[in-house]
């Protein structure tokens, strides 16, 4: 791939690859925008707030979903990932704290999390969480003390991160879909404390 090529907007890359698509005759302009409506219209932060909360109350959940996503994402009835795509939950302890990042791109659990933030496809977010990862926390207002075992987690096209933050103290009176309400997605993506 040349610099030239990288240097074109990515929405302009991804409109010539949606032609070069129906000039294929592999698909009309009108089934890409079916697809991506299904697969984006179900897209948001509650899905995996949803997986969160109920990993908060239900202990055997909690261990399912970290032994093996795929049963508890099809239990909350929530969207899977791609083919050839797994997930992994990364839980937060007193003692760890797990951060998500795509060093290439940026792979990320869309139907769990939804579109993406900006700042994690930049450049800049890519390449110093992996080399200064607890400055990177501080700016966004996380402060990870040198006790705590920080760790970064590289997403790839095959396999997708999402952070299992600590249960926030006080909320043991809060109803499940009220614990879904505290979960950030940020918080799931490792760069804010629930």
């Amino acid at each position: 791939m040349s610099d030239a090529h990288l240097s074109v907007p990515a929405a302009a890359r991804v409109r010539r690859l949606e032609q070069a698509v129906i000039d294929a005759g592999l698909a009309t302009d009108e089934e890409l925008d079916a697809i991506l409506e299904t697969f984006l219209g179900r897209a948001r932060p509650l899905n995996g707030a949803r997986l969160i909360a109920r990993a908060w109350v239900d202990p055997e959940f909690r261990r399912r979903l970290l032994d093996d996503p795929s049963g508890p994402l099809s239990e909350l009835g929530l969207p899977s990932l791609g083919p050839n795509q797994s997930l992994r939950v990364l839980e937060n302890t007193e003692s760890v704290h797990n951060v998500v990042v795509c060093t290439l791109c940026s792979c990320y659990p869309v139907g769990l999390l939804g579109p993406s933030p900006s700042w994690y496809k930049s450049d800049a977010y890519r390449a110093r969480v992996v080399r200064e990862p607890r400055a990177v926390l501080a700016e966004f207002g996380l402060e990870v003390g040198a006790e705590v075992d920080l760790r970064v987690w590289d997403a790839s096209a095959e396999l997708r991160y999402l952070v299992l933050s600590c249960r926030p103290t006080d909320t043991e009176g809060l109803s499940e879909e009220e614990l879904a309400s505290l979960v950030t997605r940020a918080g799931m993506i490792g760069t804010a404390a629930v």
